[in-house]
């Protein structure tokens, strides 16, 4: 079931307003709160089952009106966790959130035939060569016409708590971060949750590259030529890290006495969409006699895809746990990734009945899986020394966003609705 659509013009200020965690900044309370969401197409998924669980949760102690937005003080995503950002982040007319978190894995499920329409046997796979060779292999028509009807002309600004979205621009050949906190001293950033939320979707090979247009603050015209933020950052996690940073050391007052290298003031929650890592897919010699074409399509599989996105999130998970583990705050650190995806669960645009309700049970069963950390000398996950379940961190989680909330309420000035 898919949430009603409302309008999209800005929130009301008369709901829930000692309950927006985003009225109620870091300087209220102990932490700064940080959830990441990875890229990964249909794979968005796993961190959709996750999320949900992660929310009912919160629900427990706080009440069934509690939503994720309420509890962290920035999220972010690439690509497909770009778009879970903005159906967690957006406001209804009403102040609340477009979607719950329960609506993510039903949103996916409706609408990924659409988006990514399955071609079948022999001349499927014809037909799906035939469209790498002149062009992306989903026209995106859909996808398009689907973020705008629910995100309409909402503005970047208008979130209910932070937001950071990685893309890259083509054209400049340089990323672009589109992050809440910036929006204030930079208006062309300012941009349409819709465009921001296609632009950082536009995987090559998959979907087109998106341009678009938006003002500065001299009402001068910037153009945005936009590919996959998985080019950038396939895990924004660090991204979130470095804009919470910089707000530090500008000694912003919402941030309070945090310091930039004190990370037990940081809590971070980081979901992966799963890895084929360990099926150990390709090698040196099949690599070895691919050419361009190969490359790009082999066997259903985009290779040199696989490898930048691979290789992008672990690198951010690897960094990420080094500084974490250096400054003794590992326990404030979650990562729930699954790097044992096979087949069709590793694909970006399966859409079938089968795969998603797989996928479905990659999420339900990763949560019963334990903790697993980064070793810092082979790069593989490892189990922590702790008998912890994934189910077990996220409720240890959920406790201290319920807690630290309460902080934040208990030290607010009284705001009286």
């Amino acid at each position: 079931m898919e949430p009603d659509r409302r309008s999209s013009s800005a929130p009301s200020t008369t709901l829930s307003l000692e309950r927006r965690l985003s009225c109620l900044p870091p300087s209220y309370g102990r932490l700064v709160t940080i959830l990441s969401i990875d890229g990964g197409g249909i794979r968005g998924i796993i961190p959709g089952v996750i999320l949900s669980h992660l929310e009912s949760m919160l629900q427990e102690l706080d009440g069934e009106d509690a939503r994720l937005v309420d509890y962290f003080d920035v999220i972010s995503g690439t690509s497909t966790g770009g778009l879970i950002t903005a159906m967690l982040s957006a406001p209804s007319k009403d102040g609340r959130p477009l979607f719950s978190a329960k609506d993510i894995v039903p949103f996916y499920v409706n609408h990924s035939p659409k988006i990514f329409p399955q071609t079948r046997g022999i001349c499927g796979w014809v037909e799906n060569v035939i469209r790498v060779i002149r062009g992306p292999k989903y026209n995106g028509k859909y996808l398009h016409k689907l973020i705008r009807g629910f995100l309409g002309d909402m503005k970047l600004s208008q979130t209910l708590t932070d937001i950071v979205v990685p893309c890259f621009d083509i054209k400049k050949l340089q990323p672009v971060i589109f992050s809440s906190y910036q929006t204030s001293c930079n208006q062309v950033l300012d941009a349409k949750l819709s465009d921001i939320c296609i632009g950082t979707s536009a995987a090559p090979t998959y979907f087109p590259a998106y341009r678009f247009t938006n003002e500065d603050n001299q009402e001068k015209q910037h153009e945005f030529n936009l590919i996959d933020g998985g080019v950038t950052a396939n895990n924004p996690t660090l991204c979130a890290i470095a804009e919470v940073t910089k707000q530090i050391i500008k000694k912003n007052p919402k941030m309070g006495d945090i310091s930039p290298l004190d990370y037990t003031r940081f809590l971070v929650i980081s979901l992966g969409t799963g890895s084929i890592r360990n099926q150990e897919k390709y090698n040196a010699t099949m690599a070895s006699k691919w050419g361009l074409i190969s490359w790009i399509f082999s066997d259903g599989s985009t290779p040199i895809l696989d490898c930048y996105s691979e290789a992008i999130h672990d690198m951010v998970d690897y960094q990420s746990s080094v500084v974490f583990q250096a400054l003794r705050s590992e326990k404030n650190y979650l990562r729930i990734d699954d790097d044992t995806l096979k087949g069709d669960l590793g694909s970006v645009d399966m859409s079938t009945d089968k795969n998603m309700k797989g996928l479905v049970e990659v999420g339900e069963a990763l949560l019963k899986k334990r903790v697993c950390r980064i070793d810092l000398d082979t790069g593989r996950y490892k189990p922590i020394s702790e008998i912890v379940t994934n189910e077990e961190a996220l409720r240890k989680f959920a406790k201290m966003l319920s807690e630290e909330m309460k902080l934040r309420e208990s030290k607010s000035p009284k705001v009286k609705i």
